[in-house]
């Protein structure tokens, strides 16, 4: 099984739409939320990402929500 990790807000229609994929999927993720998480926020700024979703599978990362490449390293 995949290590699933997503950085997500509370208004990112994106995340939202990753989150379902995920479940439809039947695939457990972490779900980091930068809306009521500060250090999740500072996390995912020092590595240079300043919008979400951005998504982890083990060692890949998709920045924003692309079901073909989801699709492609699941």
């Amino acid at each position: 099984m995949p290590k699933i990790k997503i950085f997500s807000s509370n208004t990112c229609s994106n995340c939202i739409a990753a989150k379902e994929y995920f479940k439809e999927k039947g695939l457990e993720y972490e779900e980091k939320n930068v809306s009521i998480d500060p250090e999740a926020k500072k996390e995912l700024i020092s590595m240079g990402y300043m919008g979400v979703p951005i998504i982890f599978i083990d060692d890949e990362v998709i920045q924003g929500f692309n079901r073909s490449k989801l699709e492609e390293i699941l």
